[in-house]
């Protein structure tokens, strides 16, 4: 008796297509190498087929109600080292390389930078820029 044939990887188009028939999907960005969540965004259909085409993170600005290359002001890219899909291919997962040190527009490494510990709030990454010499504001 033999083992099956293993089965292709999954592309897109070939099962590996996220499911956006209820509208936006919330987008992790994760560094690749630590596993350190950098931030949440949202992504449509364009934002996805960016990514997959460029290989850095586009997303879909909620405030600005605009396609948004992360990092296409600041310099401070994603470029995608894998992609994921949660097991209803309604969430995305960017594992990713975070150019320039910074994912948030505060100037820290995380937008997960504040913190609730031992009954305490406290600010948990330090500014990697200044947001004021990126963004003029």
């Amino acid at each position: 008796m033999t083992a099956p044939e293993p089965k292709p990887a999954a592309v897109p188009g070939e099962g590996f297509t996220p499911d956006f028939s209820k509208g936006l999907l919330p987008a992790i960005a994760q560094d690749h190498a630590s596993g350190e969540v950098l931030m949440l965004a949202y992504m449509n259909e364009e934002a996805w087929r960016k990514t997959l085409e460029t290989g850095e993170a586009h997303y879909w600005s909620r405030s600005r109600k605009q396609l948004w290359h992360k990092g296409g002001t600041s310099g401070h890219v994603q470029k995608v080292c894998s992609v994921r899909l949660d097991c209803d291919s309604d969430t995305v997962l960017l594992q990713v390389e975070q150019i320039g040190g910074a994912a948030c527009h505060t100037g820290r490494r995380t937008c997960f930078y504040r913190e609730w510990k031992d009954g305490a709030a406290s600010i948990c990454a330090p500014m990697v820029f200044d947001p004021e010499k990126v963004y003029g504001v």
